[in-house]
């Protein structure tokens, strides 16, 4: 008798599946020793840690390019990089995989003119690049090999001034790589061979997209979140997808997931400078009522990767189209029923009058305590689409996530809740970070970057700190840079430098997702093109200089099975080890 489709790769899956090991990935697994980085944070709950000791970086055992339009896309932004990168993967095997453009990307003429169009960071520009997964193994001698390339039909979603990211996850004998229309392709690890295409909706319109990365669970579901975009009225609505490696597919609407969220057409309040023309300053001008702008429907921010806790809960975070300002974190059970969602508005009361925003020239005297001066109300935390921060779940069943907010000179607010949805802690820096998270002693700890952006609005003037917070989210210790110059690597290996502008204090860390191993050993990466090597306590240990000081988009590192620590800078892969 014939057998449909569907048993047919029933079969052949189940052959896979035996060859590969089993369905359930290792991720990060202490009771057994084996700690593979398999996505976005290095495992399914994003806590960035690893059960191996991280060997001493006394060497680079592999070097990559994995952007080769680099200096093109650096030039277009005098002198940044604005690309949200693939954090890189690798199993228990030695083998690791990392994303690869290819295709043609168009300079303008000059850099940043837009012309002649389309040109540079243009988005219909942007999608002449082809986004590639590379599969990579370490010989035994210790050098790396590449052995397959499998090219994506996935575009980048428009996100304003940076690229959105593009992240896969490992599974078992898998990986899945994002894919167009919404879809996620399910590839063999072992030689890139395509074996199906996951697909939440029967078309693959160009109007919709993979936004975020890829996320795993320990069964061997998979987690990702979708925006499609209305063709007649530019609105964009959300989805979360969870799809069983079998094939079999569930996509549930964010607008229909949360109690409470304002409706598509009612009105949000936003912010004074959206107003033509703005009021003059100081603002909030005396009476001041904040305009308002139709909501649109719910959906995840654009680089959002959801997170999935021990338990099995998932969490995510969304915000309205139309004003980010209306946002949610959100935590539902595994078959994407609400567990419970959270709004971001109302939850601090640390506007004008408070250390981060004291009267003055914003916020005149007579302005109410405690409010944003954009809007004359309470604040409310955002989902960016320009952040990459994503859920982190806590070993106690909470979850922490790192938004924005406008008000505070761009420096974002981490937030912390508990397992039960409420509002536990916050601390007062969150912009594009998924922080990683230290288990020790019966407790745990939480690491981030910790910048100061702007001062008397000049921008990048620092301190810049790697912060250690307790699991209350109080500091325990802090690392400053204070690196002086910036530098370029030659040919000849040596490096050339210039002493930068002398009011700057040291670099901004452009780390998002830093690495963390068993000893609480933290390895990020800052923009004066340094990986840090920092001991428990804030103790420099060693930096390595990567390629050149660069302004960029924030960047993820990680640490391999056997201890190895891999470090981007300049769209180059560093990977050091003994």
């Amino acid at each position: 008798m014939r057998r449909s489709h569907r048993s047919l790769f029933g079969g052949v899956f189940a052959g896979v599946v035996a060859l590969g090991g089993g369905l359930a990935h290792a991720g990060l697994d202490r009771d057994h020793g084996i700690c593979t980085w398999d996505q976005w944070g290095g495992g399914a709950d994003h806590e960035g840690d690893t059960c191996v000791a991280a060997q001493d970086p006394l060497r680079e055992l592999a070097h990559i390019v994995y952007d080769p339009f680099e200096f093109q896309e650096i030039a277009e932004l005098d002198g940044g990089l604005g690309v949200h990168y693939q954090a890189p993967l690798s199993d228990a095997e030695g083998n690791f995989f990392m994303m690869h453009k290819a295709g043609t990307y168009v300079s303008c003429d000059p850099p940043g003119s837009g012309e002649p169009a389309p040109c540079g960071i243009d988005p219909a520009n942007v999608r002449n690049e082809v986004w590639e997964e590379k599969g990579y193994h370490f010989r035994a001698d210790g050098s790396a090999q590449e052995r397959w390339t499998f090219a994506s039909d996935w575009k980048p979603p428009t996100v304003g001034f940076f690229e959105a990211m593009f992240q896969p996850a490992l599974s078992g004998p898998f990986i899945y790589i994002p894919g167009a229309g919404g879809s996620v392709f399910q590839v063999l690890k072992v030689n890139g061979f395509r074996l199906q295409r996951l697909k939440p909706f029967r078309d693959l319109s160009p109007d919709t997209s993979v936004v975020g990365g890829v996320t795993t669970d320990r069964l061997g579901f998979i987690y990702w979140n979708v925006v499609r975009t209305d063709p007649t009225t530019g609105l964009r609505g959300g989805y979360i997808v969870k799809a069983a490696p079998w094939g079999a597919i569930k996509a549930v609407e964010y607008q229909r997931l949360i109690p409470g969220a304002p409706a598509p057409s009612d009105a949000c309040t936003t912010e004074i400078f959206r107003l033509t023309p703005p009021p003059p300053f100081p603002w909030p001008p005396p009476g001041f009522v904040a305009p308002t702008t139709p909501c649109g429907p719910q959906r995840p921010g654009m680089n959002l990767t959801p997170a999935i806790g021990p338990d099995g809960t998932v969490f995510t975070a969304s915000r309205a189209d139309g004003e980010a300002n209306y946002s949610y974190v959100i935590a539902l059970h595994p078959d994407l029923s609400l567990k419970w969602a959270t709004s971001l508005r109302g939850l601090v009361h640390d506007g004008c009058g408070h250390e981060i925003l004291p009267n003055g020239f914003l916020c005149p005297p007579g302005t109410a305590d405690g409010v944003d001066q954009y809007t004359n109300l309470a604040p409310a935390q955002e989902v960016d689409d320009s952040s990459s921060s994503a859920p982190v779940a806590l070993p106690d069943g909470g979850v922490i996530y790192g938004a924005l907010r406008d008000y505070d000179l761009f420096r974002g607010i981490l937030l912390k809740f508990d397992r039960h949805g409420a509002f536990a802690a916050s601390y007062d820096f969150g912009w594009d970070t998924t922080p990683a998270v230290y288990q020790h002693d019966g407790t745990y700890s939480i690491i981030t970057k910790d910048n100061q952006y702007l001062h008397e609005f000049s921008f990048a003037q620092g301190p810049f700190y790697v912060t250690q917070l307790s699991e209350d989210l109080q500091i325990e210790w802090q690392y400053e840079n204070t690196t002086a110059q910036a530098c370029v690597l030659q040919p000849d290996g040596s490096l050339q430098c210039t002493d930068r502008d002398p009011t700057a204090t040291g670099f901004e860390w452009c780390v998002n997702a830093p690495a963390v191993d068993k000893n609480g050993k933290v390895f990020a990466v800052a923009e004066d093109g340094n990986l840090f090597v920092i001991s428990q306590g804030g103790v420099l240990e060693s930096k390595i200089f990567l390629n050149q000081s660069l302004g960029a988009a924030y960047t993820p590192g990680a640490i391999d099975a056997q201890g190895r620590i891999y470090a981007l800078n300049n769209g180059e892969l560093s990977i050091f080890g003994r």
